[in-house]
């Protein structure tokens, strides 16, 4: 696929089964609960990053619990539709949990989301103790790691698990990332030391330095107005950020994958947010009218601000 052009002010295209055509099958079958489907289609997937990419967009399909549960029951030696099931539970948790701090969930929330988590938990050990090489699983495992508050050292023994297998696998990464991160337990220099660590091993064109800008959004994201707005001005922020993009989804060994709309976005926001703009322009170019809400949705009208910043970025060009 070419880049795509950019439509002026008009808001982004948000919902990532729009942005990639190829997962459109997947949307169709979880959409009519077809089992048969949804499986045949996890099956062609040849990458594990994919099939957990395509895994937390399923989950995100409102009422698939319904037939995944029952695809569990008829296959309960197979990893796959309990691995599915549980992201659904994942889901369902985070959601009522909301994106509050820790400290500002409500009870009742925090309660809701630990019941769904405990259910996904359930279904993930059994899968890893049957199938202790099933990435997707592990993968899975990370989220509910972080939302029970399992702590770090069981949260990287996991990660660890995993990486016997998949050294390089993005959204693992991404969720340790995550853990790693002074709100749930870790350290600014922990987070930052491990998105530099996966960029540094990575193979060139690959999506590891994405974790570089995920690293600095979270830190920007816990400061305060003046200070985080300095952050990111950062010379030395800017120049990491550079790299980190030319040495992953700028590179000419990069490949376009189902991700392109979150890598190219998480990019955009981090140069934007430091008045990057001639930087942030390369990415805006490439999103053309769509956009990931993952880490946008951190701005209050964040498409507002979307298209406020890609008209900004844009003009420099």
């Amino acid at each position: 696929m070419g880049e795509s052009t950019v439509g002026g002010t008009r808001p982004p295209v948000t919902d990532p089964f729009d942005a990639v055509p190829e997962l459109a099958p997947l949307h169709t079958a979880a959409w009519d609960g077809d089992w048969e489907a949804t499986q045949a289609f996890f099956k062609k997937i040849p990458s594990t990053v994919d099939v957990s990419f395509a895994a937390a967009l399923l989950a995100g399909v409102e009422r698939t619990e319904w037939f995944l549960e029952k695809a569990a029951k008829a296959q309960p030696t197979d990893p796959l539709p309990r691995t599915l099931l549980a992201e659904r539970y994942i889901h369902l948790g985070w959601r009522a949990r909301g994106h509050a701090r820790g400290e500002d969930v409500p009870w009742d929330r925090a309660e809701q989301c630990h019941d769904w988590l405990r259910k996904a938990e359930l279904l993930l050990i059994e899968v890893c103790a049957e199938h202790p090489e099933y990435v997707p699983a592990w993968t899975a495992r990370l989220a509910t790691a972080r939302g029970l508050a399992l702590g770090q050292s069981e949260a990287r023994r996991r990660y660890d698990r995993l990486a016997e297998h998949h050294p390089h696998h993005f959204r693992a990464q991404s969720h340790l990332l995550q853990q790693l991160c002074p709100q749930w337990g870790g350290s600014w220099e922990a987070a930052h030391g491990f998105a530099q660590e996966c960029a540094n091993a990575a193979p060139d064109g690959s999506l590891a330095g994405v974790l570089v800008a995920e690293a600095h959004i979270e830190h920007f994201s816990d400061l305060g107005d003046a200070e985080a707005t300095e952050y990111l001005r950062n010379l030395s922020v800017r120049d990491e950020l550079r790299r980190a993009a030319h040495a992953s989804v700028l590179h000419p060994d990069h490949r376009r994958d189902w991700y392109w709309t979150g890598s190219h976005s998480t990019f955009a926001l981090a140069f934007s947010l430091g008045g990057h703009l001639e930087d942030a322009a390369r990415h805006f170019t490439a999103l053309g009218d769509t956009a990931s809400e993952s880490f946008w949705r951190y701005l209050p009208n964040w498409k507002t601000r979307f298209t406020q910043l890609r008209t900004a970025a844009l003009a420099t060009l």
